[in-house]
């Protein structure tokens, strides 16, 4: 019998060692150094000041910025702990009471914008946690930023063309505006 828990201990043991360690040391190596970036979150900043990461949307709720999408995470807004949706169907009151709180927070934000309002700017993703919103909802925006940051409406319309992001490999997915860059780039400009 010890004849076979012996091998059966060292196989157990150079696996562990090798599916515990090694692979996860090589990987990890492999990555910081083909995707550093990426690895290490996708942080927008500076190395001694993050400011966010490209993947991961934020609150935005002043008039000078560009809102995002809403997130459904709780206890706080983009909260990437606890990253959700509210499981809330069409028909449920409170789904139905967010999205007219959120429609009528649009409208007091910029009362003379009449246009459709982009339904991503009033419903949550399954995620919570979404960093991009469509071209028309950026676009739905410019007049309020434009207003708040005393800029004209062309230029924070170019700002919004130069931070629209075309379909992944020119395939996959719709053009999007990630918010974080595109507040950011704002924040350059003054």
């Amino acid at each position: 019998m010890t004849n076979q828990i012996k091998p059966a201990l060292l196989m157990l043991l150079s696996f562990t060692v090798l599916t515990g360690l090694v692979y996860p040391l090589a990987v990890t190596f492999s990555a910081q150094l083909l995707y550093p970036n990426q690895t290490n979150g996708s942080l927008l900043g500076t190395n001694e000041q993050p400011l966010g990461s490209e993947l991961i949307g934020q609150a935005f709720n002043r008039p000078e910025y560009f809102w995002g999408r809403p997130s459904a995470t709780s206890p706080t807004a983009y909260n990437g702990g606890a990253s959700s949706g509210s499981n809330q169907g069409p028909t449920n009151p409170a789904l139905i009471d967010a999205v007219k709180a959120r429609i009528n927070a649009l409208h007091e934000a910029d009362p003379g914008q009449l246009d459709a309002i982009p339904v991503e700017l009033v419903t949550a993703s399954a995620s919570g946690l979404d960093p991009h919103i469509s071209p028309a909802a950026a676009s739905y925006q410019i007049s309020r930023v434009a207003r708040a940051r005393h800029l004209s409406p062309d230029s924070v319309s170019e700002l919004v063309g130069r931070y629209t992001e075309g379909r992944q490999w020119g395939v996959w997915g719709e053009p999007r505006v990630n918010v974080l860059k595109l507040n950011l780039a704002l924040d350059q400009r003054i």
